[in-house]
């Protein structure tokens, strides 16, 4: 959990935004399944401490400080883990460097104190702390650790006096009938991921569905208005329609009564004109 604590702390911090922040599919994992993935399991005590100057991995500004970077001599107590790709038996000695406080993490233990051990072996052959998911690679002396450790070691010989698993038959059927972690976790990731992608393709979606919704909406509004306009031209038309028939009706008539009144008038006139 420190480590995590740290990233934390680290991104939360004035430059803690340059690769503090763990990855956004980040989930975390237990010691057991973390167990398949890591290079190099043992159980040791540690022997003595050591100061380390500036290396490659004491990169801090407050680099020079030697007090918070070293590295420890420790001792098996019993043979690597099962499966572990470095072959190293109970009572070997050798250092664990890349220890101390460094901006996203920590990796600190304690003289003369027992642990368990995630290791690997860097490309210059030394044996480094092995943060697999970003997680603590170190496990205190505690009963619950023996249990979380003990089928890896039911084949390890171990000094006088360390006694870290009890063989049971039921181990067998157990390792045989389990699923291992990493696939169930890749399977769960992949999964995961599906969903997400789903979920990213959905909002894409209801964004072009919305676009169009949005549209419609607009070509409504122009038909309504086209409609508006339209009627509204229809209704002066009728009106031009029914104005000019009556005016054309009118002058006829008006000219046929002037005709009217026109001819009895010549016909008195005439009349008078012979008598």
């Amino acid at each position: 959990m420190w480590i995590i604590l740290a990233f934390v702390l680290a991104a939360a911090g004035p430059g803690g935004s340059r690769g503090c922040q763990l990855p956004h599919d980040w989930r975390p994992q237990t010691e057991a399944c973390r167990a398949e993935l890591a290079q190099i399991i043992v159980y040791a005590k540690v022997l003595a401490l050591h100061k380390e100057s500036y290396s490659v991995y004491n990169y801090l500004p407050w680099q020079y400080d030697t007090d918070l970077f070293f590295s420890a001599e420790i001792e098996l107590l019993c043979d690597q883990a099962w499966g572990s790709m470095l072959e190293v038996p109970a009572g070997s000695r050798f250092n664990v460097t890349g220890l101390g406080y460094f901006p996203c993490f920590s990796y600190s233990v304690t003289q003369n104190n027992n642990y368990y051990f995630f290791l690997r072996m860097d490309e210059n052959y030394n044996i480094v702390p092995h943060g697999v998911n970003f997680q603590d690679p170190i496990f205190p002396d505690t009963a619950e650790m023996h249990r979380t450790f003990a089928s890896l070691f039911q084949f390890s010989n171990c000094t006088a006096g360390t006694q870290v698993h009890s063989y049971t038959p039921e181990w067998e059927a157990q390792e045989d009938s389990r699923l291992l972690c990493s696939a169930v976790q890749k399977a769960l990731f992949e999964e995961e991921e599906r969903v997400r992608t789903l979920s990213q393709q959905v909002r894409s979606l209801e964004k072009a569905n919305d676009h169009l919704r949005e549209k419609v909406k607009n070509m409504k509004r122009q038909l309504r208005q086209a409609q508006r306009e339209t009627t509204k031209e229809q209704q002066t038309l009728n009106l031009k329609q029914l104005y000019e028939p009556k005016t054309s009706q009118t002058n006829p008539d008006q000219d046929t009564n002037q005709d009217r009144k026109n001819t009895p008038l010549k016909k008195v006139l005439s009349k008078r004109l012979k008598k």
